[in-house]
């Protein structure tokens, strides 16, 4: 009965979106494009707002934007890279966020500010204020960068420093009956402290502060190079405030104060007569994606998210970012086959994920080296766990001195409400038949003494396993591994002392270093192949509506639509329809972004 209702849900959802959303879609398309002008200006004054949020990575979905956001860090940094040698870009202007942003995110960003400046071409960076809330730093240290930093005559320079906020739950666990069972592998995997204590354990506590101080010192040294100040002088002044737009000005924190319309003016003075200011998005998608040239070729493979099995959903409207092993191990042995691809580089964003996954990754990693093409993985935010179990084996890594890597340690359990739910008359029972470990993983008991030896077990085997693989991979002995591991969370910077990252940097020191293991000159040109090929939008729709690719071409005129409003409430319903007609309960409509 309860498939019927879902089959009558589905027809439905797709009648409506036959009949009613595709016409309307067709009908905004048809006016977007009347309106949309791809053109770049012969005097443009390039905008790049960071406030709406930043991915690692462009995704490969055609229709992602639709969820909001839209930004991708490697987007800006190959885009700005054209941007220098385009004579109609004549600024750029950076509109920063009001609180902190991923560190290493920041730092690749900054890196890419740097080159751009090296054009001679004016940068500016424009802050409405800088509030303490996360690494707010690492924002600074990225305005600090530009060649000028404004600040609103109303805003507060409050990049004091660094903190994090964490729940511990073990106390409302004990009150409420809630008994958890974990094994962590080992005393540094701390994820699993958040359910068992009250407190930072000492290992908790030393390792957060650790990695804390090492972005936050570098982030500073970054920031007082861009602004021309000695580090300890620039720390002084950052830490006695919060600073009002006047008092940062007088320190030497900024450099002028105005609105975001005054910069604006400003630079189109600079740039000349009849000067435009030209949105990210619209220059973006005008040049396109960086392709380089020449014979040789080096394959950007794209890896951003949790690390799971399978392949991501054919949804073209929703779903966040992940690693699905299928398809980023499919990419990695498409780029192995591409006779013009000398190289890979493998771009890893993530904060672990499924073992059996990572390995499968791992396993393509190893066929690209043994076919004479070397990988060099390129770490964005964060790399650990599962995301450097697959890179520990690759030619080099290269990550920001801000990259969170290592977590090389495993954790797993499950929680046991049988206490808790009783206190509120339910009582729950479970049957198993098999073998003694059949209900290990049942909610209603503890482990039994046999359960957890076997389950502990599983967790010293997976913990062996990914010493192997970094000790292979790193030319280390599995008892210097040890010694860094312990499931212990590195930034770049520790990383690069301790023989788990060979290279501070980007995406671009990441190709200068598979360049160079491929045996290509460092001065040549090479192209870019990125692997997964994005989906066109006919591919799409012909996945999510079962519709052949003509028919899909029929149907998108909806490319231009993608940053409409109108459309963008439209495609949302989609997505609810869609995921009610699969069963879902989706109690209201969500706001857009």
């Amino acid at each position: 009965m309860k498939q019927f209702f879902l089959t009558i849900a589905g027809v439905f959802a797709g009648l409506m979106l036959f009949f009613v959303v595709l016409p309307i879609l067709l009908i905004v398309s048809v006016a977007a494009s009347a309106s949309s002008d791809t053109g770049v200006p012969a005097r443009s004054v390039l905008e790049i707002d960071l406030r709406q949020g930043l991915t690692d990575q462009a995704p490969t979905n055609p229709f992602a934007a639709l969820g909001g956001g839209g930004l991708s860090v490697l987007n800006i940094v190959e885009t700005l890279d054209q941007a220098e040698d385009d004579d109609r870009i004549k600024a750029v202007l950076i509109r920063l966020p009001e609180m902190g942003m991923s560190p290493a995110a920041a730092d690749e960003l900054r890196q890419a500010v740097d080159r751009f400046e090296a054009s001679g071409k004016p940068i500016v960076a424009h802050s409405q204020g800088l509030y303490p809330i996360g690494a707010s730093v690492s924002t600074y240290m990225l305005g600090a960068s530009a060649g000028e930093l404004w600040m609103s005559s109303t805003a507060q320079l409050g990049a004091t420093g660094l903190s994090i906020d964490e729940f511990f739950l073990g106390r409302a666990f004990d009150r409420y009956g809630v008994q958890p069972e974990f094994e962590q592998r080992y005393e540094f995997k701390n994820a699993v402290n958040t359910f068992t204590q009250s407190d930072y354990t000492e290992a908790h506590r030393q390792a957060q502060t650790a990695w804390m101080s090492s972005i936050y010192n570098a982030s500073i040294a970054a920031a007082a190079v861009g602004r021309e100040m000695e580090a300890p002088a620039l720390r002084a002044a950052l830490e006695s405030g919060p600073h009002s737009a006047e008092e940062a000005r007088q320190l030497g924190l900024i450099d002028q104060i105005g609105e975001a319309e005054a910069v604006e003016a400003s630079l189109l003075e600079r740039a000349g007569d009849n000067a435009e200011i030209l949105e990210f998005h619209e220059y973006a998608s005008a040049v396109g994606e960086r392709a380089g040239s020449g014979s040789d070729a080096i394959a950007i493979v794209g890896g951003e998210g949790a690390i799971v099995t399978g392949r991501t959903s054919a949804d073209p409207f929703g779903g966040g970012s992940m690693i699905a092993s299928d398809d980023t191990a499919e990419a990695i042995y498409d780029a192995i086959k591409d006779d013009a691809v000398k190289a890979i580089v493998f771009r890893v964003s993530s904060p672990g994920g499924s073992p059996e996954a990572s390995e499968q990754i791992l396993t393509a990693v190893r066929a690209a080296k043994a076919a004479n093409k070397p990988v060099v993985v390129s770490m964005g935010d964060y790399a650990a766990s599962g995301g450097y179990w697959i890179s520990a084996e690759a030619s080099a890594i290269v990550a920001q001195p801000s990259t969170l890597t290592g977590s090389i340690g495993v954790f797993g359990g499950k929680f046991v409400f049988d206490e808790a739910l009783a206190r509120f008359g339910v009582d729950m029972r479970h049957i198993a038949v098999g073998g003694p470990y059949a209900d290990a993983f049942s909610v209603d008991q503890p482990f039994t003494d046999a359960q957890r030896q076997a389950f502990s077990g599983n967790m010293d085997a997976i913990y062996a396993q990914f010493l192997t693989r970094v000790s292979t991979g790193r030319d280390m002995t599995r008892d210097q591994v040890h010694e860094v591991a312990r499931g212990r969370v590195w930034t770049g910077a520790q990383a690069r002392r301790l023989g788990l990252v060979d290279e501070i940097g980007g995406l671009f020191e990441a190709v200068a270093r598979a360049k160079q293991l491929a045996g290509i000159d460092a001065d040549a040109d090479v192209r870019f192949k990125r692997f997964p090929k994005p989906q066109s939008a006919f591919e799409a729709l012909s996945e999510v509506f079962g519709v052949s690719g003509e028919a899909a071409r029929a149907l998108v005129a909806i490319g231009a639509v993608t940053r409409d409003p109108d459309a963008q409430a439209v495609l949302s319903r989609i997505r609810t329809e869609r995921a009610r007609a699969g069963g879902a309960s989706v109690l209201a409509d969500q706001p857009l972004g």
